[in-house]
Order: structure tokens, then C-alpha cells, then sequence
């Protein structure tokens, strides 16, 4: 189950990244993190710009709502995503989500 906070304009989550990867992919929760990963090394800011791309396309939001917050040169990074809701990364991921507030 992918944790996440609720903020009053949409969500936090944290996710571990994989870089150098045979494909990029959004693989499975776990320990509470979305797992994903990308086909590029963790240089030069990369991985970072392929994570924003492929939540953007899984979640069908605009890159520029999707903030990494925390965790820049770290596997595992805090993202926010302005205008989401639990719902909707639910429906479009198909995985559970639990909210804290």
C-alpha cells in the first residue's frame, strides 16, 4: 500500500528509484514506496527528469505539477504532486493508497 500525505492541493509521496535499468517502468509498493525504474544513470540530474516523465504520463498530469521535494541525489525521493487525488492514483496505477494527513 503506497503511503502518502494529503496537502491541501494534492499529494506527497516518496518512491525508490532504480537508475540504469532495461526499461523505465513503475514496478510495484514497496515498504510503503512506489518503486520505479528509470533507463538512465543517476547523473547530471537524468534520473530525476525521467521519474517527473513517467509519473507525468502514468498519472496523466502536467510535469510541472510534479516536484521532487526531497531526496535529489538519493534512490529514494519525496515528490509532490499538485491537483491529485488518492482516487485518481488509485484508478490510474491500480494500486491502494492510505493518507495521512
Amino acid at each position: 500500500m503506497l503511503k502518502a500525505k494529503k496537502k491541501e492541493n494534492g499529494l506527497i509521496i516518496e518512491v525508490k528509484v532504480q537508475p540504469k535499468a532495461s526499461r523505465n517502468k513503475i514496478e510495484k509498493v514497496e515498504e510503503g514506496r512506489l518503486k520505479m525504474k528509470v533507463t538512465v544513470p543517476p547523473e547530471g540530474g537524468k534520473a530525476n527528469k525521467a521519474v517527473v516523465e513517467l509519473l507525468s504520463k502514468a498519472l496523466k498530469v502536467p510535469k510541472s505539477r510534479i516536484e521532487i521535494i526531497k531526496g535529489e541525489t538519493s534512490r529514494i525521493k519525496t515528490l509532490f504532486i499538485e491537483g491529485i487525488s488518492p482516487e485518481t492514483v488509485e484508478a490510474k496505477l491500480g494500486i491502494k493508497v492510505a493518507v495521512t494527513s
